[in-house]
């Protein structure tokens, strides 16, 4: 399940940092598996590396536009 950038931006910045953190907790815990040979679904870490960084470009891009202001 990957995220939309539009249902990203329409997210507030805690509700994305929050976001973020759950799925650094879950691309450790694949990683994890991946390394002991348990994990289901080998997709998900790449497909939960594109979520954090969609979420880190909606931050940086909120952060920078703030700064023009």
């Amino acid at each position: 399940m990957t995220m939309k950038a539009d249902k990203l931006r329409a997210m507030t910045n805690e509700e994305l940092e929050k976001q973020e953190k759950e799925l650094k907790a879950e691309l450790f815990n694949l990683r994890f598996q991946a390394v002991t040979g348990q994990i289901s679904n080998p997709s998900r870490i790449s497909a939960c590396k594109k979520d954090i960084a969609r979420i880190k470009t909606v931050l940086r891009s909120r952060e920078l536009g703030q700064e023009a202001e």
